[in-house]
């Protein structure tokens, strides 16, 4: 007569049995004490980070959303990422940028695209663009804000002539690698900015106070091929 074979199946402890008993706390040694005392810090943590991710995210589509709207603090951040990723080629594409920059029409308007490029990319705006620009270059963009009034429609302040004899340095001093140049789009940028020839001769004033010499003869010196008639027929064009 055969004999019936019990399989032994033992039972599943509960789930109080995973969890440390305050005896066992007790013997533990000081090594395992550390040890569950990280475990519980990796687990919350882990879970904090991952919350804060989703956050983030949601965020950023919010945001993102938005940058198809022209005109949108939302698409000027984007404009802005864009021209530092220059369609993966190496360095900024300051041209986009310099536009960009330009079209936004105040210092309010443009922190609140700083806010909006924090949201879709968790990134600070300024301390980006310092990384991408050259000194000169991120001197420019500097100015072109600098210039802008508090709020959209009001007058431009003094404090623009000073930004605009700025820009115009910053332009004679452009460097190209480990050579000098000048950088013509930057002054064409300024001269279509300045609204009068009065004003043109106020930045000339202004730029000679700042740094001892003259706008003009600065120009001729930096110009060639007769880019300095050409940037002299923006201003007179102007009315007076």
């Amino acid at each position: 007569m055969e004999t019936a074979v019990t399989t032994y199946q033992p039972k599943p402890l509960p789930v109080q049995a995973v969890q440390p008993t305050q005896q066992d706390k007790e013997t533990w040694t000081l090594k395992e004490k550390i040890l569950f005392s990280l475990l519980g810090v990796v687990v919350v943590g882990g879970t904090i980070y991952i919350g804060r991710k989703i956050i983030l995210n949601k965020i950023a589509n919010k945001e993102e959303n938005k940058s198809f709207e022209d005109g949108t603090s939302a698409t000027s951040a984007k404009q802005i990422k864009m021209a530092f990723e220059n369609d993966g080629w190496p360095g900024t594409d300051t041209e986009a940028l310099r536009d960009t920059l330009r079209e936004i029409p105040s210092k309010e308007e443009f922190a609140k695209v700083v806010k909006s490029y924090q949201k879709l990319y968790n990134g600070n705006l300024i301390k980006d663009m310092s990384d991408e620009l050259q000194t000169t270059e991120y001197n420019e963009m500097l100015q072109i804000l600098a210039a802008k009034p508090e709020k959209k429609g009001q007058a431009p302040s003094p404090v623009a002539y000073m930004a605009w004899a700025k820009r115009m340095k910053a332009a004679f001093d452009k460097e190209y690698g480990f050579f000098g140049g000048t950088d013509a789009e930057a002054i064409i940028a300024v001269f279509n900015e300045i609204p009068t020839q009065t004003a043109f001769v106020k930045v000339a004033v202004e730029y000679k106070r700042l740094y001892g010499t003259n706008m003009l003869e600065d120009m001729k010196s930096e110009s060639e091929f007769g880019q300095y008639d050409e940037w002299m027929k923006i201003i007179t064009a102007k009315r007076k």
